[in-house]
Protein backbone atom coordinates (compact mmCIF):
# COMPACT_ATOMS: atom_id res chain seq x y z
CA UNK A 1 0.00 0.00 0.00
CA UNK A 2 1.62 3.28 -1.12
CA UNK A 3 0.65 6.11 2.02
CA UNK A 4 0.90 9.71 1.73
CA UNK A 5 2.04 11.45 5.01
CA UNK A 6 1.41 15.21 5.32
CA UNK A 7 2.56 17.64 8.05
CA UNK A 8 0.04 20.12 7.74
CA UNK A 9 1.34 24.23 8.06
CA UNK A 10 1.06 27.22 6.99
CA UNK A 11 3.96 28.31 5.92
CA UNK A 12 5.88 24.67 5.15
CA UNK A 13 3.74 21.79 4.79
CA UNK A 14 5.58 18.70 5.01
CA UNK A 15 4.71 15.43 3.02
CA UNK A 16 6.24 12.14 2.25
CA UNK A 17 5.21 8.94 0.68
CA UNK A 18 6.23 5.62 1.59
CA UNK A 19 5.27 1.49 0.47
CA UNK A 20 4.28 -0.91 2.94
CA UNK A 21 4.14 -4.80 2.00
CA UNK A 22 3.15 -6.15 5.22
CA UNK A 23 6.01 -4.97 7.91
CA UNK A 24 8.75 -4.03 5.34
CA UNK A 25 8.45 0.00 4.67
CA UNK A 26 10.25 1.56 2.15
CA UNK A 27 10.54 5.50 1.37
CA UNK A 28 9.43 6.65 -2.17
CA UNK A 29 9.68 10.18 -1.91
CA UNK A 30 9.33 13.07 0.36
CA UNK A 31 9.51 16.86 0.11
CA UNK A 32 8.45 20.16 2.47
CA UNK A 33 5.68 22.87 0.15
CA UNK A 34 6.68 26.37 1.20
CA UNK A 35 3.31 28.35 0.47
CA UNK A 36 3.14 31.48 -1.96
CA UNK A 37 0.95 34.39 -1.91
CA UNK A 38 0.15 37.68 -0.25
CA UNK A 39 -2.50 37.05 1.59
CA UNK A 40 -3.65 33.72 3.42
CA UNK A 41 -6.30 32.91 0.28
CA UNK A 42 -3.43 33.18 -1.73
CA UNK A 43 -1.38 30.87 0.50
CA UNK A 44 -3.75 28.22 0.92
CA UNK A 45 -4.09 28.15 -3.28
CA UNK A 46 -0.65 27.64 -3.49
CA UNK A 47 -1.00 24.77 -0.69
CA UNK A 48 -3.69 23.23 -2.19
CA UNK A 49 -2.15 23.14 -5.46
CA UNK A 50 1.43 22.20 -4.87
CA UNK A 51 -0.28 19.10 -2.95
CA UNK A 52 -2.44 17.98 -5.39
CA UNK A 53 0.38 18.04 -8.07
CA UNK A 54 2.88 15.68 -5.57
CA UNK A 55 -0.77 13.65 -4.86
CA UNK A 56 -1.15 13.13 -8.72
CA UNK A 57 2.37 12.57 -9.20
CA UNK A 58 2.78 9.58 -6.73
CA UNK A 59 -0.68 8.59 -6.59
CA UNK A 60 -1.21 6.92 -3.06
CA UNK A 61 -3.69 4.84 -1.87
CA UNK A 62 -4.16 6.22 1.47
CA UNK A 63 -3.18 9.02 3.27
CA UNK A 64 -2.41 10.48 7.01
CA UNK A 65 -2.38 13.79 8.40
CA UNK A 66 -1.09 15.03 11.59
CA UNK A 67 -4.02 16.19 13.98
CA UNK A 68 -3.81 19.90 15.03
CA UNK A 69 -2.65 20.91 19.04
CA UNK A 70 -4.15 23.88 20.48
CA UNK A 71 -1.42 26.38 21.48
CA UNK A 72 -1.47 29.49 23.14
CA UNK A 73 -1.87 31.43 19.94
CA UNK A 74 -5.45 31.05 19.36
CA UNK A 75 -5.05 32.80 16.09
CA UNK A 76 -1.95 30.99 14.87
CA UNK A 77 -4.23 27.91 15.70
CA UNK A 78 -6.98 28.98 13.49
CA UNK A 79 -4.06 29.20 10.49
CA UNK A 80 -2.90 25.69 11.34
CA UNK A 81 -6.35 24.64 10.86
CA UNK A 82 -6.80 26.11 7.87
CA UNK A 83 -3.47 24.66 6.59
CA UNK A 84 -4.95 21.37 7.86
CA UNK A 85 -7.67 21.63 5.67
CA UNK A 86 -6.13 21.86 2.63
CA UNK A 87 -4.14 18.54 3.82
CA UNK A 88 -7.27 16.98 4.36
CA UNK A 89 -9.20 18.12 1.42
CA UNK A 90 -7.12 17.15 -1.29
CA UNK A 91 -6.68 13.48 -0.68
CA UNK A 92 -10.22 13.79 0.22
CA UNK A 93 -11.26 14.50 -3.71
CA UNK A 94 -9.15 12.13 -4.93
CA UNK A 95 -10.91 9.79 -2.90
CA UNK A 96 -8.69 8.67 -0.76
CA UNK A 97 -9.15 7.45 3.36
CA UNK A 98 -7.64 9.30 5.69
CA UNK A 99 -6.07 8.38 9.09
CA UNK A 100 -5.98 11.27 11.63
CA UNK A 101 -2.46 10.92 14.19
CA UNK A 102 -2.01 13.06 17.54
CA UNK A 103 1.91 14.15 17.65
CA UNK A 104 2.29 11.99 20.48
CA UNK A 105 0.85 8.92 19.26
CA UNK A 106 3.21 9.76 15.22
CA UNK A 107 5.82 9.97 18.39
CA UNK A 108 5.60 6.92 20.41
CA UNK A 109 5.01 4.60 17.32
CA UNK A 110 8.35 5.88 15.47
CA UNK A 111 10.37 7.01 19.00
CA UNK A 112 9.21 5.27 21.71
CA UNK A 113 8.20 8.23 23.49
CA UNK A 114 5.84 10.40 23.11
CA UNK A 115 7.38 13.44 24.13
CA UNK A 116 10.61 12.61 21.18
CA UNK A 117 12.50 15.91 19.76
CA UNK A 118 12.69 16.87 16.09
CA UNK A 119 15.91 15.16 16.26
CA UNK A 120 15.00 11.86 17.49
CA UNK A 121 12.03 11.56 15.12
CA UNK A 122 14.83 12.36 11.90
CA UNK A 123 17.11 9.41 13.49
CA UNK A 124 14.37 6.86 13.80
CA UNK A 125 12.71 7.90 10.12
CA UNK A 126 16.30 7.40 8.76
CA UNK A 127 16.64 3.81 10.55
CA UNK A 128 13.02 2.83 9.73
CA UNK A 129 13.24 3.72 5.91
CA UNK A 130 16.87 2.64 4.76
CA UNK A 131 18.97 5.39 2.16
CA UNK A 132 16.01 8.47 3.23
CA UNK A 133 17.19 11.87 3.37
CA UNK A 134 14.19 13.81 4.42
CA UNK A 135 14.27 17.50 2.69
CA UNK A 136 13.82 18.80 6.08
CA UNK A 137 12.31 18.22 9.86
CA UNK A 138 8.60 18.79 8.26
CA UNK A 139 9.39 16.23 5.70
CA UNK A 140 10.59 14.07 8.49
CA UNK A 141 7.41 14.34 10.32
CA UNK A 142 5.55 13.61 7.48
CA UNK A 143 7.51 10.16 6.64
CA UNK A 144 6.69 9.27 10.76
CA UNK A 145 2.75 10.22 10.34
CA UNK A 146 2.50 7.77 7.15
CA UNK A 147 5.01 5.49 9.11
CA UNK A 148 2.27 5.81 12.22
CA UNK A 149 -0.31 4.97 10.07
CA UNK A 150 1.67 1.53 8.29
CA UNK A 151 1.47 0.54 11.49
CA UNK A 152 -1.91 1.30 12.55
CA UNK A 153 -3.34 0.57 9.46
CA UNK A 154 -5.62 3.71 9.58
CA UNK A 155 -7.48 2.67 6.45
CA UNK A 156 -8.72 -0.24 8.36
CA UNK A 157 -9.44 0.99 11.55
CA UNK A 158 -12.28 3.82 11.38
CA UNK A 159 -11.82 5.07 15.23
CA UNK A 160 -8.70 6.34 13.98
CA UNK A 161 -9.85 9.07 11.28
CA UNK A 162 -12.68 11.72 11.18
CA UNK A 163 -15.49 10.35 8.96
CA UNK A 164 -17.55 12.99 6.99
CA UNK A 165 -16.15 15.91 8.94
Amino acid sequence: MRILGIDPGLRTLGWGVIDSHGSRLSHVANGQIKSQGADLGARLLSLYSQLDSVLQHYAPQTAAVEQTFVNKDGAGTLKLGQARGIAMLVPAQAGLTIGEYAPNRVKKTVVGVGHADKGQILHMVRLQLPGCEPAGPDAADALAIAICHAFYGGASRPELREVGT
